[in-house]
């Protein structure tokens, strides 16, 4: 059954935040994405896939038997798949997921690890921090409001299928830090040499924005400022990695 103009329509609004809100939706786009989150037992409303043999390679991923009456693929064009995509490069599959927001439950960060996004508003690196999470074991990820939208389409493909598996909400980190009894560890150039960290099982490791680090707002509840040595001449590193570099030295130093 071809798009409708209306469902055409619908689908490429959900480009823009505003009306992912308001009509509760958003999209995932790529066979390798859509099959990592079918795999990881997420809820999809919707599967759209360019007919096989009309210009593209039918999409090679299994559909959970449990959600196999709702999950249905939708076979349309190829031309149909490029006017709908959110890409320049359309791919083979776009699928269509409900917005569902978790609250923050009170003093759930003082259990076991958490990240903190404090303004990260680039979406690569916002999903790729959700990947981190994952890897390491994280308990949880909160985002402040500013943060990228945890549903636009570069978080979700840049977390590589940890959007499905990882805790994440949105809350207020000034408030939520301030009322937490772990300590709360903020990523800053001028803090503590993080390789002499000492064990901690539980903890909130925060990191700030690109290129202004964390708000003052926030540095008023870190209670450790935490350094990677540098030994070269680059001004700072990406939020991303640092994360990933604090994450393992708390994970080995828990270990010893």
């Amino acid at each position: 059954m071809p798009l409708t103009k209306a469902g055409l329509q619908r689908l490429r609004s959900l480009r823009e935040k505003k009306h992912r809100e308001a009509l509760g939706l958003f999209v995932v786009e790529g066979e390798k994405v859509v099959a990592e989150l079918l795999a990881a037992g997420f809820p999809f409303e919707e599967i759209y896939v360019v007919k096989a043999g009309d210009g593209a390679p039918a999409p090679r991923f299994a559909i959970p038997a449990a959600g196999a009456p709702r999950l249905q693929p939708i076979e349309i064009t190829a031309e149909e798949m490029a006017r709908a995509s959110h890409f320049p490069a359309p791919s083979s599959a776009l699928a269509v997921g409900k917005i569902s927001r978790a609250p923050l439950a009170d003093g759930a960060l003082d259990r076991g690890l958490t990240l903190a996004l404090d303004g990260v508003q680039d979406a690569g690196n916002v999903g790729t921090l959700l990947r981190i999470a994952d890897w390491f074991g994280l308990d949880r990820v909160v985002l402040s409001p500013d943060c990228a939208d945890l549903f636009h389409q570069k978080v979700i493909n840049a977390s590589m299928g940890s959007f499905a598996r990882v805790s994440a909400h949105t809350a207020d980190l000034p408030v939520v830090l301030a009322a937490t009894k772990v300590p709360v560890l903020g990523c800053d150039l001028t803090g503590d040499d993080v390789h002499g960290m000492s064990a901690l099982r539980d903890a909130v490791i925060v990191v700030g924005r690109e290129g202004s680090g964390l708000s003052a707002a926030v540095k008023k509840c870190v209670t450790r400022f935490v350094t990677i040595p540098r030994f070269g001449g680059a001004e700072s590193l990406n939020a991303a990695v640092a994360a990933a570099i604090v994450c393992d030295n708390l994970r080995r130093s828990a270990k010893v």
